[in-house]
């Protein structure tokens, strides 16, 4: 039990009203832990002695499954499908595919939203590093005004409007590692992804979060884990299908299906996971109950006395399980990492300079030896990496291509001071006549394309001279060591190994 004080405090991102816990009661040493669903908003809590289980406060209102009498039909060896059967009489089992719900989380109610992930996030299409919060504001409009700071109350880093008012976590997808999870600044953590959104002008935070995932919180909520280690596992997967029919069921508000407390289902996030209610959801993932094919609004409750069966026509229903959209908690993470970033040469994986580099023979081939990292082109429009004899320039539309230094200095003048001694000498113009794009000025080995609303200035082409020593003439071809040829090509047209540079790893440059 704990009672809240609502405190006011101003910071420079405007004024946000937090829930800090002030009193805490200690729990009665007989008390093993644990809530029970009470759907017309009762609390159990039960009390497990030797040969039983009762809950100790709140017997629930007695429609549809008794917990009770789950556990102890599942000791008497009955089967989950049993156990249902016997407390939804008429009801049919039916499986639905992977599937996000949203979910509101009451105890955020009129606050903005304060959040972090130790591995980082993902808000307003860009990334944010790990322990950086995301601070966000609803707005009228459906999106959000974001605020990015070092830590819950640090320095602020950027701020933004976004019309996609939720946080993400780095990666997509069900089942994501704890350091992954989205952590509430002084407060508990959740899978899936957190945003905001407006009620009648009240700030609401939303949990949006893969079915099973909500599930792995809301088990260990509604019953004892530790029942699977005494005969009663049949009882957990009851649960589980009762607890996911009856979350596809509800549809309460415009931004979220159902909420967090035992108005709808308790969901208090990740803190009460366990491993042995987890394997229950596993074990029933995607059966629901249905009544004449819609999702059966399965209620029930901590009932004592094992309860009786339900007339399940008085039960609401959801939508068929066809209806469902099958969707994933969070959008691909941004390609592009966020400034600063110098280098890419600490991603992983190989990246497409690296497999050209490769397909052309390496450090035996014409370009010999590479003397610096990867480099980010102006406009982030792509990446360059410097070899003795020339340059590997890749970008998103034209792929990595070998060039030369001249051509280099075109793109990134200031780069003259790392080129190494083999390119000394005026820059020559190595695009041959008539060969160069229609976009790019006669003389100019390439154009980089530019980021939409960044525009990038033309190449300019350098003043003619003669050829860089030791770089052929651009379409001349070379030999490698192993005898392959090696052009040098003007950047026109891509020329791929076998990567494809929209699938490569490391590929962050240009996209």
């Amino acid at each position: 039990m704990r009672a809240d004080t609502l405190i006011n405090r101003s910071t420079r991102r405007g004024t946000r009203r937090r829930s800090v816990p002030m009193l805490r009661t200690v729990p009665l040493p007989a008390l093993v832990g644990g809530t029970a669903l009470a759907l017309t908003g009762a609390i159990g809590l039960w009390q497990i002695l030797p040969g039983q289980v009762a809950p100790t406060v709140g017997a629930g209102h007695g429609r549809g499954m008794s917990q009770v009498g789950a556990f102890d039909s599942a000791r008497e060896g009955r089967t989950a499908e049993e156990i249902l059967g016997h407390y939804y009489p008429g009801a049919a089992l039916g499986q639905v595919g992977p599937t996000a719900i949203g979910v509101r989380l009451q105890a955020q109610d009129d606050a903005t939203l304060d959040t972090y992930a130790a591995a980082g996030a993902q808000v307003a299409g860009r990334m944010i590093g790990p322990g950086e919060a995301a601070h966000l504001t609803p707005l009228p409009d459906g999106g959000a005004n974001v605020v990015v700071t070092t830590g819950c109350d640090g320095e602020v880093l950027w701020q933004a409007a976004t019309d996609d008012p939720f946080v993400y976590p780095v990666d997509a997808g069900p089942g994501r590692p704890a350091d992954e999870h989205l952590t509430l600044c002084g407060g508990t953590a959740y899978r899936g992804a957190l945003g905001v959104a407006l009620e009648g002008g009240a700030y609401r935070t939303v949990n949006q979060v893969d079915l099973d995932d909500y599930l792995a919180g809301v088990l260990p909520a509604e019953m004892q884990a530790n029942w699977a280690d005494q005969g009663a596992f049949e009882a957990l997967r009851a649960q589980a299908i009762a607890a996911r029919s009856y979350a596809l069921a509800e549809n309460r508000y415009p931004y979220a299906q159902t909420c967090d407390t035992t108005d709808c289902q308790v969901y208090p996030g990740t803190v009460k996971e366990d491993s042995r209610t987890t394997e229950a959801v596993a074990a029933t993932v995607g059966t629901v109950l249905l009544r004449d094919g819609l999702i059966l609004r399965s209620e029930y409750s901590a009932a004592p006395d094992g309860g009786r069966p339900a007339d399940i026509e008085t039960f609401a229903v959801g939508p068929a399980p066809d209806e469902l959209v099958e969707t994933a908690p969070a959008p691909t993470a941004p390609t592009l990492p966020i400034e600063p970033d110098p280098t890419i040469e600490a991603l992983a994986g190989e990246s497409v300079i690296d497999t050209e580099y490769r397909r052309i023979g390496g450090a035996e081939s014409a370009i010999g030896a590479p003397i610096g990292p990867e480099m980010q082109l102006p406009q982030r429009a792509g990446t360059y990496r410097l070899y003795t004899n020339g340059v590997i320039v890749a970008t998103k539309t034209l792929g990595a291509q070998v060039v030369d230094f001249s051509t280099l200095l075109q793109l990134v003048p200031d780069v003259g001071d790392q080129l190494p001694p083999s390119a000394s000498g005026e820059p020559k113009v190595t695009t041959p006549e008539g060969s160069a794009p229609a976009d790019v000025a006669p003389g100019a080995g390439m154009q980089v394309p530019a980021q939409p609303g960044d525009p990038m200035p033309g190449a300019v082409a350098p003043p003619a001279g003669a050829p860089a020593p030791g770089v052929p003439p651009v379409g001349a071809p070379t030999q490698a060591a192993s005898g392959a040829p090696v052009a040098v090509v003007p950047l026109e047209e891509p020329v791929y190994g076998p990567a494809n540079p929209a699938t490569a790893p490391g590929v962050h440059g240009g996209e």
